[in-house]
Formats: C-alpha cells, structure tokens, sequence
C-alpha cells in the first residue's frame, strides 16, 4: 500500500520510516524472554553501563553516553541499523504479534478480529501462495498488455493509486495547505523507483544502478514479461532522464514552493504530453475542480518525457512497478528476489526477516487501527497518557516563555507566535474515533486479493473526502507506531502509545531522562511548528505569510548558520550531512531539547534537582537524550539516507545541536580546547 507526502502538507515526523527491524537488544531472542514487557533502562532510566566514561562529553557526548553500548552492539542480520528506536519497534512488533497470533487462532472470531486473523493467516500460508504461483498477478499484467495507447497508459497510471505499480505522478488527497479545512488532491513527481535521483546522476552509485538492471530484467522474466532485457535497458534511461529533470529532496520541503494551484485545463496547459484527465479518472478523482502540484516546473519535463517514450516502454515499466510492489505476496521466487536487491543491495541487510514479522507489519499497514484498538487497551496504561499531558503542558509553558525572551524577533511577531502555540492542538496515545474496516473484504487462501482490496478500500476512503470538511480527528500513524510527528495544516502534535516506553518515557524512572528522552521528543514536535517550513502556517493551520520581513531574514540568517554545522559533518569517507534537507529536523532537535530543559526546571517547582549517582538534573536532561538515539546503521543504507532522508544521523542529532546550548557547557565543564567547544559567539540561538 502506497502513500505519497507533499512538503506543504506533509506531517514533520520524529524519524524516517526505515527498513523494517530487528530483534530486542544485542542478543538473539530466546524462549524463556518476555518479549512483551518493556525494558528498563538501568535503575532509574539510564544505563550507566553503555557509557563510556573515558569519553569525556566535551569529546562526544554521543560517545560518552553510548560508548560501550555501541562497541558491542552487533546489527542483527534482518536489520539495516539498531538502536533505541529499533528496541522498541521490536517490542511493539512482539505486542502485536500477540494480538494477531489471537485472533488468526479465533477462526469463529467476527469483525475486525476475524479480519486480522484472516490476513495474518493467508500471509502465514506460504502453502497456498506457492500453489497459486503468478495467477494472482496476471490479471494486473493483462491490464497492462491491453492497453493501446498512451491515453490507456495514462489511465492505468492513475489506478495504481488503489493497487500495485507507480505512476509518473503521484496523486493524494490531503489538508489543503492555503485552506485547511477542507481537502484538496495533490500532485508530486514520480517515475523513478530507487531512493533517490542522486541514485541515476552520481558515479558513486554506478553498482546499485547495474543491479538495479539486473533486477528488472529478473522480475520482468519472472512476471512473463516479454523482452526483459531490452525492456530492462529502456526502463532505466527513462528513469535517468526522469531523474534528471527532477526536484532535489531539499526543494521538496520547500512548503511555498510546492504549492501550486491548477484547475484541469491549467493542468494541461502547463504540462501537455500527458492526459491528465485520463490519470484523474483512473485515480477516482473526476471530481477535482483543481489540483495542487508539487514540483511545477519538472512537470511539463516529466510530461514531455512521456510523450516521447515507446508505449512498449511505459507498459514494461508498468509491468515492472506492479511485480515489484506486489512481489512480497506472491511465491519465494519473488520474495527472494526484491530482498535480494531492495534490502541486500541498496541497505545492506544480509538477512531476510522472519515471515511472522514481515506477517505482522502487513497487519498493522492494512488494519492498523483495528489492531492498534486491541494493543492500547492490551498495553498503554491511562496513567501514562496523563503523564504525557503534564509533560506536554511543561513544555508548551516552556516555549511561551522562550517566545518572549526571543531578542532577534519583533513584538508584532512574537503575539502571533503565541497566539499558533496557543491554538496547538496534542493527540496521546490513539485515535478518540476508531477506523471502520467492515466494508473490507479480507479471505483466507488469498494474500494478493486481500492487499489489493486493501490498497483499494484505503485508497477510496481518502479519494472519497475530496471536496470535504477535513476530519480534525484522524491519526496519519498508528497506535503501535514509534514515533511521532507535527501536522501544520492542522497544527497539532502526535504521540502514539507505542512510543511511550522506555528510553524515551519510564512512568517508575527519573523525570530529568524522561524530559530529555519524551520531553525533548515532545518539544521536538512542538518546534517543528516554528521550523523553517512549520512556521510558514498560522495557528489555524493555514500556509501564510505571518512574520515580518526582518523578522524571516533574521532567521533565514541563523538557520543557514546552524546548516553549515551539519553540512560540514562527514558521516562516511567523502559523504557528508545535507545541512538544507535536515534543516527541520535539525532546528526542531536543537530547540527541542532546549524546552526540554527548561520544562525539567519548570516541573521543580522551585526546588533543587536531585543529584543521582553523581549527576546533576541538567546533566541527566542531556544524557537522556543521548541515549534515545543510540545505534548502528549499516553503510549501505547510510548513503541512502543522507541522500533521501531529512534527519540527520544519530551522532549528529546528538553532538551538534548541544554544542549550541550554554546549558551544555555548564553542565559538563566544556571548555575552550575540547573537541565539542564552540566560542559563544557562534553558537546558533533559534528557539
């Protein structure tokens, strides 16, 4: 199932959504382990015995909170990085498990379990999938064959919105950013299936691209297709030439310059060559009176492309993108072959996951908040979501007061700035209004037909609010998700129940890790609202100019500065952090943090901190945050990251943004000579 996100309606989330991962902590699971129960972090939230205390936090505070731990930590084989956040993907996996494991063994269960059941169960039996081999597949490959012209391509093109394959454009229907109650389709650029145009234009990446043939050529011949080879040849110099004429990810994020209103006609005005028409009718979504476009100016070169390639060439790479998303429901042959090339090749992943996991992932892509209703009443305590909301109110408080204290911004600003953190709306823990599955069909002995009813059903429940009232109420992740994220056009910060555990919140631990683990998460969030594209839109969630010119150079200024810190940062031999991709991220970490510290003294209440084990409230705010981004990743997906992600590494996330904290230098006596000092007068001051 396929989502595509818009840099101006795009929800800023904690962390990318990776590869799925690994097993619990360094060791393999065992037997006797409850791999239910959340971990404590040593005896009160941190462990003291993954640091390394011959790393002094004037060298790395990454280092000196994680040291140890990372000398020993081993990447598990089904995994393309592990850490904190993998930790806890592993738990909230084994949690659903259970939930699933339930209701396939209830084969009298009705509803939504019956539901869960039956698509866990026909994922789980490799039996019937072997034995129906590509039958499932050929009536989408028949669709394809048939087709006889570019207009029926264009077409098909569209349907792939509510099934398998990929179009040259991305269709969605989201807040519309300039008007955000109500719903609006949006269009971004496609036509390319590695991670990203760096993957088609840079000499460094010449291997991925030869295998990237060779694995057409396999699925092609696997799907019985004809001419693979050719074909295969055909398909990546159109993708090259797509590549080329394609927005670079940091354009992407740019929320002004993605927001281009056309109506239809001026749709295909501006990019003809393409039927648009035909595309919006094959995505059900005829009833657009306009459109939204991403990347304007590649269009009509994406469009012209398009025009000029061989029909025979659309269709295989039609054909291609539908075995390619479809592969993971259909016989070993495939299976073997996209992990082969999708996760060896391009992330380094040796191993395959077990299919129970890969089982539960689909569950919780297709059915997530039937599954997600079961595991917060199974797994997320209330007292935890009231925690979550004293802990949100310090850190709000927190930001006011930092909005106040701002000596780069004017007063006219700084008033409609408290008045959008007032407006903020907060979402612990799950969704007050369920999902209703129950027009979803799901059989057992029939994987394929169960994912594309799926795709299907989710794609008309979203195609279906076009021209609507925004639904104020929806989640865009699901419980057992970790992670968390901001949404602009509605203004609001998201916590899952899933993320609520240990390292970043432990109801029983001390609350100054639980203010840099949860609360800088929290403030995080809170900050993406006020980032470099999240304080584009007012407190009604509106894309709009609020600031005042000198108000927006100012900060231009300073978040250019913070860029240039990260862009310097080599993270691998010749590749370094693309410090305007990772702005966001970065200016919410840094500030994040830092009302997260200001919340722990708020939350004092005038009292001292506490002194545990030698170290200070201030200095536990900083080792907390350390440890929630703990962890390896391989080289593979490293290099796919800093091209496509918009976070930064761990490392990075970590030592960066508290060589910009005077906190930071108190806490730890950082002094002129160590490697993390920065003189004041170049510490960057957003937030």
């Amino acid at each position: 199932m396929k989502t595509f996100r818009f840099a101006a309606c795009a929800a800023a989330a904690l962390l990318v959504a990776g590869p799925a991962a690994a097993a619990a902590g360094v060791a393999p699971e065992t037997p006797a382990q409850d791999l239910t129960r959340a971990a404590r972090m040593g005896a009160w939230g941190f462990d003291l015995a993954g640091r390394n205390a011959a790393i002094a936090p004037g060298q790395s505070l990454f280092g000196h909170a994680n040291g140890t731990y990372m000398d020993k930590l081993v990447i598990p084989a089904d995994r393309s990085s592990y850490g904190a956040f993998n930790a806890l993907d592993e738990l909230s996996r084994a949690r659903m498990r259970a939930v699933v494991d339930r209701a396939a063994a209830n084969t009298a269960a009705t509803g939504a379990e019956a539901q869960v059941g039956a698509l866990y169960r026909s994922f789980m039996d490799e039996k019937t999938v072997e034995a129906l081999g590509t039958r499932p597949l050929a009536a989408d490959l028949a669709r394809v064959r048939a087709a006889r012209s570019r207009d029926d391509i264009a077409r098909l093109m569209g349907m792939t919105a509510r099934g398998f394959g990929q179009s040259f454009f991305n269709p969605q229907v989201y807040d519309d950013a300039k008007s955000p109650l109500q719903y609006a389709v949006y269009l971004s650029q496609g036509g390319i299936t590695l991670p990203d145009r760096d993957y088609y234009l840079e000499a460094r990446f010449a291997p991925q691209r030869a295998a990237y043939e060779a694995y057409i050529v396999q699925m092609l011949r696997l799907g019985g297709w004809a001419a693979p080879e050719a074909s295969a040849k055909a398909i990546v110099a159109m993708e090259t030439e797509i590549a080329k004429v394609s927005w670079a990810q940091e354009q992407r994020r740019d929320a002004d310059k993605t927001y281009n209103p056309y109506t239809i006609a001026e749709l295909e005005e501006l990019a003809p060559g393409f039927n648009w028409k035909a595309m919006l009718a094959g995505a059900d979504l005829m009833a657009a009176r306009r459109v939204i476009v991403a990347e304007n100016t590649a269009f009509p070169k994406i469009a012209a492309i398009y025009a000029h390639t061989d029909p025979d060439t659309l269709k295989a790479w039609l054909a291609f993108t539908t075995i390619d998303q479809a592969a993971g429901y259909l016989p070993a042959a495939f299976v073997d072959a996209k992990f082969a090339f999708r996760s060896k090749t391009l992330s380094g992943i040796p191993a395959q996951q077990p299919r129970w996991k890969r089982g539960v992932n689909l569950v919780d892509g297709n059915l997530g908040e039937a599954l997600g209703k079961v595991y917060v009443e199974t797994y997320f305590p209330a007292e935890s979501k009231a925690a979550m909301e004293a802990l949100v109110g310090d850190l709000k408080t927190a930001m006011g007061a930092r909005i106040q204290k701002l000596d780069w911004m004017s007063p006219e600003t700084k008033v409609k700035a408290s008045e959008k953190l007032a407006k903020f709306n907060v979402k612990i823990g799950y969704p007050d209004k369920w999902r209703d599955y129950s027009s979803l069909v799901i059989k057992d002995g029939d994987l394929y037909g169960n994912v594309a009813r799926a795709a299907a059903f989710d794609w008309g429940f979203r195609a279906a609010r076009l021209n609507q009232p925004v639904d104020r109420a929806e989640w865009e992740m699901t419980p057992a998700t970790i992670n968390a994220y901001y949404s602009a056009t509605k203004n609001e910060i998201v916590f899952p129940a899933a993320i609520l555990q240990p390292p970043f919140f432990d109801p029983k631990g001390d609350a100054a890790i639980n203010y840099g683990g949860i609360g800088a998460v929290i403030g995080h969030e809170i900050i993406h609202g006020f980032d470099d594209q999240g304080r584009k839109s007012d407190g009604d969630g509106r894309l709009t100019e609020w600031w005042t010119k000198a108000d927006e150079e100012k900060f231009n200024a300073r978040a250019e500065s913070f860029g240039k810190q990260y862009a310097a940062t080599e993270i691998l031999p010749g590749a370094k952090i693309n410090g305007a991709l990772t702005m966001g991220e970065n200016i919410a970490d840094l500030g994040g943090l830092q009302l997260a510290l200001e919340a722990y003294r708020i939350s004092l209440k005038g009292q001292p901190a506490p002194v545990i084990e030698g170290l200070t409230g201030s200095q536990r705010v900083f080792l907390g945050w350390a440890q929630v981004w703990r962890g390896k990743y391989r080289d593979d997906y490293m290099k796919q990251l800093l091209v496509s992600d918009p976070h930064s590494p761990p490392l990075a996330r970590v030592d960066i943004p508290v060589r910009n904290i005077d906190a930071f230098y108190e806490a730890f006596a950082v002094k002129p000579g160590d490697p993390m000092y920065i003189p004041p007068a170049e510490r960057v001051r957003i937030w």
